[in-house]
């Protein structure tokens, strides 16, 4: 049995709440990587875990040690992975984005008259390739330098006609999107600062000096699960299923081929490494502020046993995480950062006298560290909303 008390225990431990993580690399490794879809995301998980971290250590290890790279992986998300985790990503999760990406493509280039019927295809292709070589001669590229080398990336298609959030997007968009998930170019550098979401692009053997290594289906799934178990363990089916976007069938060859072995949890079963089944020591008491979308808030579908009955106010209606309060494993409320620079904090439930003064002191660490810097989470939950506006 592993009741929720170790399953917060394990999770303050091996997330780098109760314990600080040894590096912003160690950091990405032991959450299976940092979500990256709101750029803020990564710097304020990492700054939460990592002592004395600052911007330029994460900025290092993706843009000068190369250490970690920023890619699309588990349920078309982006993250921030280590090297040796990226190939075991891609080939687990990644390339099976690529084929409906292609057809998808191919068919709105031929329904709005981009490419004449049954041209798509090969129009699509040529684009493709040019976008790669004028990729290999800049080396870096952001895709409005690109749209300048290639004249088929400037073209504009039309998504969600008669809808409120309809409008238009440059082929570059989906073009580059697609060259990702094929895993032959990354996303490199911002544009602006650290909190922008646009970026330079460059071919995966330039920017990291060899293509991901190769790894069969099967293989990788495997490395994906163990490691996702060993941090996040024990997970029920449906957790695993969700976190990886993987079928039934599929999640349950990878348990068997790690040799996952089942365990009871309060009010169903989950999965453990066989090696993982012993109980982890009770932490020191900590709290932590973090962000949306951060890996731990993220980690898990069936989340009662550290979220409570805080799910609606937390998480949007798309299933996105907005900032979140912790203490000894669990959500008790909200924060945000105001316009001002203060974080705001609403707590969701009652608080003893030490949480409350660990919280307003790791509040005032957070102010202090953001200085000048304003963010403002991309998915806004209703809880944040009411906090940014009182």
């Amino acid at each position: 049995m592993i009741g929720v008390g170790q399953r917060r225990a394990r999770l303050g431990v091996r997330h780098g709440l109760a314990r600080p993580a040894r590096s912003v690399e160690g950091c990405a490794a032991d959450l299976v990587g940092l979500h990256s879809s709101d750029p803020a995301t990564v710097y304020l998980s990492a700054r939460t875990r990592v002592a004395g971290f600052a911007p330029a250590d994460l900025e290092g290890a993706l843009y000068e040690r190369r250490s970690l790279v920023r890619m699309l992986g588990m349920r078309r998300t982006l993250f921030v992975v280590p090297l040796d985790l990226a190939a075991a990503m891609d080939a687990a999760c990644t390339k099976a984005l690529a084929p409906g990406e292609h057809e998808r493509l191919v068919r709105m280039l031929e329904e709005q008259g981009v490419a004449a019927r049954g041209t798509g295809e090969r129009w699509l292709r040529a684009v493709a390739d040019e976008t790669l070589e004028a990729l290999t001669r800049r080396g870096e590229a952001s895709a409005r330098e690109l749209v300048k080398d290639v004249s088929g990336l400037g073209v504009k298609l039309r998504f969600g006609e008669g809808k409120t959030w309809g409008g238009t997007m440059g082929v570059s968009t989906r073009v580059l999107f697609l060259l990702a998930t094929e895993g032959r170019i990354v996303r490199t550098r911002p544009l602006g600062a650290w909190t922008s979401g646009q970026y330079r692009w460059a071919p995966v053997e330039r920017w990291l000096g060899a293509p991901l290594p190769k790894l069969g289906h099967a293989e990788a799934c495997a490395q994906l699960l163990g490691r996702y178990l060993r941090s996040f363990g024990p997970a029920t089916t449906i957790d695993i299923r969700w976190w990886t976007g993987w079928t039934a069938a599929l999640a349950t060859r990878a348990l068997d081929s790690v040799g996952a072995v089942e365990v009871p949890l309060d009010g169903g079963t989950g999965y453990v490494l066989s090696d993982d089944v012993d109980r982890v020591d009770e932490p020191e008491r900590w709290v932590a502020l973090l962000p949306s979308l951060d890996p731990t808030v993220m980690g898990w579908k069936e989340r009662d046993w550290y979220l409570g009955e805080h799910a609606s106010a937390l998480f949007d209606r798309n299933g996105n995480a907005g900032p979140t309060v912790w203490a000894d494993g669990r959500v008790i409320g909200a924060w945000t950062q105001t316009a001002d620079g203060e974080i705001r904090v609403r707590l969701l439930e009652r608080a003893d006298t030490m949480t409350r003064t660990a919280i307003d002191a790791e509040r005032e660490r957070l102010r202090a560290w953001l200085g000048d810097v304003r963010i403002k989470p991309r998915f806004p939950t209703p809880l944040g909303r009411m906090l940014a506006g009182s």
